[in-house]
């Protein structure tokens, strides 16, 4: 199906989520990447058709650092506004230690503001289209969708992906989150759908299809919460040796060691004391074929784009962040 001449998807290489351009009458972009990536973003809006000084909303489908890595730049230098939902929103706004996730996954993101909370039935006029805000939670808390139905698009953000579903917190939630998962992505595939991007991958040319496979994907994991676990685990661990580079056997040790969601899953999952989960941890990145040995450094398989070595954000986690009430 073909997009409006105004919708324009952006497929990003990791660190950083994918974003989408609306260069309408009222230009909106959704996910603005990872904090080191922030010219190749104003790039994307340039090519997108939307000037940076034009741009008047960043709109984000969740707080994770990989899509909202360049708020602060667009925000304080553009003037920009950012509408998240009201749970991301509180929680940035009060710089509260768990705002984005940001010290559980050790991530780094740099300060900025909710100007717009968002709920579940909102409606964002971008003057040529009109975006239904759809709650789509089990990823994260706040965690949106957005449907133009005259359009029949949806941008679901983590919610599912077209070869992929998202990685689910069992450490902090349980199974009930892959139940909430599923419960969003049936309110997903109740809609009148053409067309699907999410914030990793490519684009779903037949959404419906998406939805069917991640629903029995979850389904089968129900049973199996060590798979859920698994999934996770190597999602993020993955996502650190990317945007840190790779790492030896003893940086892999220390990070882990000092990561809050490596010890949840350890002791809460898996049932094991963290250190002792170290092993099994990194020989199932190998035998995944999620990492692999090179130069004795632990390395993605995926590709990527590594952050620059002089890149490293002053205020890097929400109870750094300058003015925000503690």
């Amino acid at each position: 199906m073909p997009t409006p001449s105004w919708f324009h998807f952006f497929r990003r290489k990791l660190p950083s989520a994918n974003s989408v351009v609306l260069a309408t009458s009222r230009p909106l972009l959704i996910d603005t990447g990872f904090g080191s990536d922030v010219d190749e973003t104003l790039e994307l809006l340039s090519q997108g058709g939307v000037e940076p000084a034009r741009l008047q909303t960043v709109i984000n489908t969740h707080s994770h650092c990989d899509h909202v890595g360049g708020n602060a730049v667009l925000q304080g230098r553009f003037g920009c506004r950012i509408a998240a939902h009201f749970i991301d929103a509180d929680l940035v706004n009060r710089g509260d230690e768990r705002a984005c996730d940001g010290l559980y996954l050790v991530q780094p993101v740099e300060p900025y503001r909710v100007d717009v909370s968002l709920r579940d039935g909102d409606e964002i006029d971008a003057g040529d289209v009109t975006l239904q805000v759809i709650e789509t939670p089990g990823h994260s808390a706040g965690q949106i969708s957005l449907y133009a139905p005259a359009e029949k698009l949806l941008i679901c953000g983590d919610a599912v992906h077209a070869d992929d579903v998202a990685w689910i917190d069992i450490a902090r939630s349980g199974t009930a989150a892959v139940e909430q998962s599923m419960a969003s992505i049936e309110k997903l595939a109740a809609l009148d759908v053409r067309w699907a991007c999410s914030g990793h991958g490519r684009a779903m040319e037949d959404p419906p299809a998406a939805f069917a496979a991640a629903l029995s994907r979850y389904e089968k994991w129900l049973t199996q919460p060590e798979r859920i676990a698994w999934h996770a685990c190597k999602r993020i661990f993955t996502y650190e040796l990317m945007i840190t580079g790779p790492q030896t056997s003893a940086a892999c040790e220390a990070y882990l060691l000092g990561a809050p969601w490596f010890q949840a899953f350890a002791r809460n999952v898996f049932e094991s004391s963290p250190q002792d989960f170290i092993g099994p941890m990194i020989d199932e990145m190998l035998r995944s074929k999620a990492a692999r040995w090179v130069d004795d450094r632990l390395t993605p398989t995926t590709p990527f784009q590594q952050p620059p070595a002089d890149w490293k954000p002053e205020y890097g986690q929400p109870t750094d962040w300058p003015g925000r009430d503690r």
